[in-house]
Order: structure tokens, then sequence, then C-alpha cells
């Protein structure tokens, strides 16, 4: 499966628990990145974004890819990131979204927002 069609899968899984304001960022044409894609989304609650990265992990097995290379922040459960080498999955709550700014920081990115 390539990277954009993993982040499709991870999308589909954000949207089965209705998390809003996703975002993919490629990271292919920056240099020296770790990863090819982020998709970021926000939830309304800690308990929303465990759902969510459940859902994600749920859809990527489903569609024959294995489970997340890593997976951080279930406990704090205010950013949650699931790792799948090539496509990293970035669960926030929205004032910690916005207080960290990954868009921001990796301004340079192609971005496309799903709606």
């Amino acid at each position: 499966m390539t990277a954009e069609e993993l982040s499709k899968v991870i999308i589909k899984g954000m949207e089965e628990k209705k998390a809003s304001d996703i975002v993919v960022m490629d990271l292919r044409n920056i240099k020296n990145t770790v990863t090819d894609f982020f998709v970021i989304c926000s939830g309304n609650s800690d308990t929303q974004l465990d759902a969510i990265a459940d859902s994600i992990e749920e859809q990527v097995i489903k569609s024959g890819q294995g489970n997340p290379y890593k997976s951080e922040g279930k406990n704090s459960r205010q950013w949650i990131l699931v790792d799948y080498v090539n496509v990293v999955a970035h669960i926030f709550l929205n004032d910690k979204r916005a207080f960290y700014g990954l868009e921001d920081l990796w301004g340079d990115a192609n971005f496309t927002r799903i709606v």
C-alpha cells in the first residue's frame, strides 16, 4: 500500500469517529523529513481522541496493513500520535493543536483539508 493510500485509510478511521478539521500534510518534497505524510485531526474530548486512535488502527488492520510501528499519548490523551512510518497520524484536543502548531512548523508542506 502506498503512503497516499494509507493516508486515505487513516482519514476514513478519523471520519468514522467524527474527527474535526482533518488536514493531510504532504512532506515528500521537504528535505530531511522522517515521514511522507502527516494526517492531523482534532477531537473534543479525551474519550473521542481514544476512539479516533482506535478507529484508525482498526481501519488500517482491515485494509491489510499491520499494527502501527509506534503509538504515543494514549495515557495523557491530549495529543495521540499513531506512527505507520511513512504516514503519521496526529490526534489533538482542540486547544493542544493550536498550542503545538504543527501546521505552522511544517509550513512548506502541501496541505489538503478534508471536508
